[in-house]
């Protein structure tokens, strides 16, 4: 490999943008380990843009004369194109995209293209390029989101009666339906959504101007860039600009829960595709089998979810980790935190994708979920509130239904299976209309508070995510 001091770019020789201090190049071996234009080229398209506002201010400035400023901006808008139709190609001996840029641009226009970095540092412009790839980048994976949450209300509308058990402790609660157990998932993901678009609003500030730490004597128009790129305003420190990347650990924070949701979502999907459960049949176009045993038919999709969630924990890590020691203001350290926040983020859209199949293609064993909602007693809690109807205080209800429950394991029954005599032994408040009111289904039904799982009260949820999807 050939040092930075001497790379090829499109078939010129260029040195690296710090050159002049040095006699000679680096050893190709450190030229190996510094350079990060294999992580830092899915954003030229977003260093052509800052380097076209850039420019377009120095030449209203006053600071270039304009006929070189609309010659840069013409030349990276050539650019632009090439690297867009795949007429010019990355050259990966190029310290990063800056200087690859940068180095075509001297190379097609000459001296003239050695002015686009007047005003302006690395320092600076990678904090710019990372906030307008964000910007772009944020809200695809906020669709896929929306994506993922319209397929689960489908699922939903047509499961409200569909009867489940509800979990805690993994052990049989109370029952709910598919519908309202989905919604749940739901809200989750709306969170994710919208610690998203939090997230958003604090890189609507243009860090361009800044500089490597102190901004410039030059007059530059700060403001006038901000406007072009579509800030709402500018950075207000320059040195906390260079060192900030509190919105890289902010965003790969909010893809962590995010994958936290899928993890826990996948879990589920795992337990309840067992034969033990046999909830839920996935799609054998989202299934995998086994080199060993012909019957297997495994959920491999949702186990690969939940392992990749620890890779994106990892990332998060990693850029707590990297910026934890750093003085102000800006550090080599920093360089590390696109790959951790680039990978991050294409998990997690990866994620979205293969979750939103599987689970789209999944199909529900109604009779079998209906079936866990029998036995476990999961009718003990309506027991207890039928007699706090009946003017009971709660914590003795709780007693007598837990009575009532014991005898149950005693006889290997339901509570449902007891006779009216072996409830009124229990409280003789009980009466025979209570046998109506303990099946599963008036279990449900009878929850019908906002939030609940009645059918009436999930129509209202499932409405509510509809109309919050379809306004975003």
């Amino acid at each position: 490999m050939e040092s930075v001091a001497k790379g090829a770019m499109e078939g010129g020789n260029h040195a690296a943008l710090w050159h002049g201090r040095f006699e000679e190049g680096p050893d190709a071996q450190a030229v190996e380990f510094e350079t990060s234009i294999y992580v830092d080229q899915r954003m030229a398209q977003d260093d052509i843009t800052g380097s076209k506002a850039h420019v377009a201010m120095l030449g209203a400035s006053g600071i270039i004369p304009q006929n070189e400023a609309d010659q840069i901006i013409q030349a990276l808008e050539g650019i632009s194109q090439d690297l867009e139709s795949g007429a010019l190609t990355i050259d990966y001996s190029a310290e990063d995209i800056h200087s690859f840029i940068e180095g075509v641009l001297t190379d097609r226009i000459g001296e003239a293209g050695k002015k686009v970095h007047t005003g302006r540092s690395r320092n600076d412009q990678i904090a710019l390029d990372e906030r307008l790839y964000l910007r772009h980048a944020i809200p695809t994976l906020q669709s896929k989101i929306k994506t993922l949450i319209s397929v689960l209300v489908d699922i939903a509308d047509g499961h409200k009666e569909s009867l489940l058990s509800g979990y805690t402790h993994l052990q049989r609660a109370q029952p709910v339906t598919l519908a309202h157990h989905l919604c749940a998932w739901c809200w989750m993901l709306q969170r994710d959504y919208q610690r998203l678009e939090d997230a958003l609003s604090r890189i609507q500030l243009s860090p361009l101007g800044a500089g490597a730490l102190a901004g410039s004597s030059l007059p530059l128009n700060r403001e006038m860039v901000a406007k072009t790129l579509g800030f709402a305003g500018v950075t207000p420190n320059s040195l906390d600009t260079v060192a900030d990347r509190d919105y890289c650990i902010e965003f790969t924070a909010a893809f962590s829960l995010l994958m936290t949701h899928l993890s826990r979502f996948c879990e589920e999907v795992i337990i309840w595709s067992t034969e033990e459960f046999k909830f839920i049949d996935l799609s054998e176009k989202w299934s995998t089998g086994s080199s060993i045993m012909p019957q297997k038919k495994n959920p491999d999709f949702a186990e690969l979810i939940r392992g990749r969630t620890g890779r994106v924990y990892g990332n998060l890590i990693a850029l707590l980790t990297m910026v934890k020691g750093l003085p102000l203001s800006y550090n080599r350290d920093m360089q590390e935190d696109k790959e951790s926040l680039f990978d991050a983020y294409d998990t997690v859209s990866s994620c979205l994708e293969v979750f939103t199949q599987m689970i789209g293609t999944a199909r529900w064993n109604t009779d079998r979920m209906a079936a866990s909602c029998t036995g476990g007693h999961a009718n003990a809690t309506d027991v207890a509130e039928y007699l706090v109807r009946k003017g009971m205080p709660f914590r003795t209800a709780h007693g007598v239904a837990a009575k009532a429950v014991r005898m149950c394991i005693d006889r290997a029954c339901n509570i449902e299976d007891l006779s009216l005599e072996d409830l009124q032994s229990c409280s003789n408040l009980i009466e025979a209309d209570i046998f109506s009111l303990i099946t599963p289904q008036a279990c449900v039904t009878a929850r019908n508070l906002t939030g609940g799982p009645a059918p009436e009260a999930v129509t209202v949820q499932i409405q509510s995510l509809r109309e919050w999807y379809s306004g975003q």
